[in-house]
């Protein structure tokens, strides 16, 4: 079991409201308020949980500077209130951001498939998809 300090429970929560905003400003036609309001938060806790000095040093390394810059001015756009214009650019962003983190995400979930319930609903997805 993994022990977090209070600061980064704080961000973990301030994380998860980040991304509950930004689902719900998406939800209603990207709204404009909600989406820069999640971006917020989600950078903010983003810092309460791994530092300051290790979320500068994270989004300003050398190889990542083209994602940074991509999702720091799709939130400032967002913030401009230009939200569709402002979600492409962050999603690219974020995407050329954590690139090397998508393989050990699918990993994670490829381990999934080995709780019992799981792997039979996975197998029987499997199954369903090959006689199509």
């Amino acid at each position: 079991m993994v022990t977090l300090s209070d600061f980064q429970r704080i961000g973990l929560g301030l994380v998860g409201f980040g991304a509950f905003f930004i689902l719900f400003g998406m939800l209603l036609y990207f709204d404009s308020v909600l989406l820069a309001f999640g971006n917020i938060l989600f950078l903010s806790g983003l810092v309460f949980i791994i530092g300051l000095r290790r979320t500068f040093t994270f989004f300003f390394q050398r190889q990542k500077l083209k994602g940074t810059s991509f999702f720091l001015g799709g939130v400032l756009i967002v913030l401009m209130r230009w939200p569709i214009l402002g979600m492409l650019l962050e999603a690219y962003g974020f995407v050329s951001l954590f690139r090397s983190f998508f393989p050990v995400a699918f990993g994670f979930l490829g381990s999934l498939g080995n709780i019992p319930i799981l792997s039979k609903l996975l197998q029987k997805l499997g199954e369903s998809s090959s006689m199509v």
